[in-house]
Order: C-alpha cells, then structure tokens, then sequence
C-alpha cells in the first residue's frame, strides 16, 4: 500500500487502533503507521498532558453496566418513572461504580514535503479506564440527575482497572488543507498563518525541518449561532530546554550578533531566537528591536532573507 497520507481513511486507522494492545511504549502502533505509509516519514512528535472524563458503569465484580455513565443515568432516569429515589435505590442495590477515563493524545506527523505546513497529523488517543467512586454517595443521598452523573462529593474507591489501556483513533488532518481553512474563515491574516510563512521564507526553513521543533495544533467546533469556528495554536514539542535569552540592552553589534548565534547553535538552527520571540518567553520582544537598530545601521549581519522577515515584524508586530 502506497497511498497519500490524505488517502488512507480513518476506518482503517481505527481498525488498527482497536487491533493493537498498548506495550510499555508506542513503538508497535508507530510501526503499524509506517506500514501503512511507508512512502513517508512517520514519527510520534507529540505526547499531550494526561486528561480525565467521565466514564461508564460497573459493579462490584466488575462486570459492565455501561460505556456511558451520562447516557446510562438518563436513560435509566426515564425507566424509573422519572423517579430519583428508585434510581437511587437501584444503584445501591447492585453496589453499582462510576468509571474514570484517564489518557493521553497522541500526535503522529506524517511528512509530506518541504515547507512547514507540509504534513499530515493523526491522533490518537491512549485511554485507561479505572473504578471512580461509588454511582451514590453512601451517606449523602443526590438531589438531582446532575450530582449522579459529576457529584460534588463523591466516594471515592480503589482505582481497579476497567479491562487494558487502549487506543481509540481520534482524527486525521491535512494540514494544507487545514490552513486553507484557517485563511477562509479568517478576514484577517492568522498568526500560525503567518509564523508557517515566516518560517518558510527565513534560514530556519532552508535548514530545519519544522516539524522537529513545533507542531500545529487543530481546532474546529460549531459556535453559538451555528458557524463553524476553525483555529489552530503552535506548540513547542522541544524535548530539550532552551536557556532563556539574556537581556540585550545596551548590545549591539558584533556582541549582540554573538549572544543570537549561540541561542541559534543551542536550538539547532539558524534565526530561531525570532520563532522562539514570536512563540513563548524565552527571548524577549526587545531583542527584535535591538537587531533591527543595528541592521538599520552599520551592522548586516543577517541573511537577507532573515532581515525582510525581521523588518516585517518591527512594521507589523504578532505572536502566536
């Protein structure tokens, strides 16, 4: 098989999401990746924080009641006559628990060319589910639906695991396409619009692969009043940590020029103190404007390139 990243359907990615058992590390679903694609660099760029959702149902013995715990508790609501109490009294009859979904996404680049928008993104979702708390409060009986389903004092009980970790497929993203999107939905140039451009025409896009240092991140949902509301944010997936700028004031010329190129050697590519101006806290707006009081004067010492995305910035400043 080989297909385009933008080919391979999700069906398939979550057929072999469903087939996998996660090991102590993801290298096996990194290989079924590749397999699939193997006309392309495939590469785990990305390991999200862990989250937490609301669950399913099970009983003491573990034995499933329910994938859903707020579909469930609706659903038996109505069976019960719109009684709370009956429910109430079911739950604790069959000792019945509250599951927890704990896990962590994903995020598998699929490198299809040069420029820094050129991947496709996956991901994929590593999920554990674990005994909660008991479906009632032993002492405190709920007032309402909602204080079943997310109750404020919960008791709590051993966190037992809920059958093997698994993998769920969550979505895949063209990211060409995808900041297409961002362009249609926007009146104005977005940020992560820019940056990619940025990037593309600088020395850090002759010479870095984006994808090794950042990742974009998409988001798309329906708004209040029906309109579909299409995003993105850059992430620093550095594994590394980069040591924050110094201050610059009062530097300039062959000091100046110094301090960047040692934060450009520590990064691993050049004009990367701009992206990391542009993108988080390690180097200070004002370090652009002390390079551009020194390249406005007896100094040249960025590539052309680098100084016209510089003197853009100073014209029109943004960040990301």
């Amino acid at each position: 098989m080989n297909e385009s990243p933008s080919l391979i359907a999700g069906r398939i990615l979550a057929d072999c999401c469903k087939k996998l058992i996660p090991g102590q590390n993801d290298e096996s679903l990194l290989k079924t990746l590749q397999s699939l694609l193997p006309a392309y660099p495939v590469r785990l760029s990305w390991i999200g924080e862990e989250w937490y959702r609301i669950g399913g149902v099970v009983d003491r013995d573990g034995q499933r009641i329910a994938h859903d715990l707020i579909e469930w508790s609706e659903r038996t609501y109505i069976e019960c006559g719109r009684d709370l109490q009956t429910l109430v009294d079911h739950a604790r009859e069959r000792n019945l628990i509250a599951t927890r979904q704990s896990g962590r996404s994903l995020y598998f680049v699929v490198q299809t060319g040069s420029r820094a928008e050129d991947f496709t993104l996956i991901e994929i979702d590593k999920t554990r589910e674990v005994y909660d708390r008991l479906l009632v409060n032993e002492n405190e009986a709920p007032e309402d639906l909602d204080e079943i389903i997310d109750p404020l004092n919960p008791t709590t009980v051993e966190s037992v695991s809920v059958g093997a970790t698994r993998y769920a497929y969550r979505r895949k993203t063209d990211m060409p396409l995808f900041i297409e999107a961002i362009d249609q939905h926007h009146a104005v140039e977005h940020p992560v619009r820019r940056f990619l451009d940025d990037w593309n025409r600088s020395s850090a896009g002759q010479k870095h692969r984006f994808c090794e240092d950042w990742l974009i991140r998409p988001s798309q949902h329906t708004g209040r009043f029906g309109e579909q509301i299409v995003n993105a944010e850059i992430i620093n997936i550095r594994q590394n940590r980069l040591p924050y700028l110094e201050d610059l004031a009062g530097k300039k010329g062959n000091t100046l020029n110094g301090l960047l190129t040692r934060f450009d050697r520590q990064a691993g590519y050049p004009f990367a103190w701009f992206f990391y101006m542009v993108k988080g806290k390690l180097v200070s707006p004002y370090c652009a404007q002390a390079v551009f009081q020194d390249i406005s004067g007896d100094f040249a010492y960025l590539p052309q390139r680098d100084e016209a995305v510089l003197r853009d910035w100073v014209a029109d400043p943004y960040q990301v």
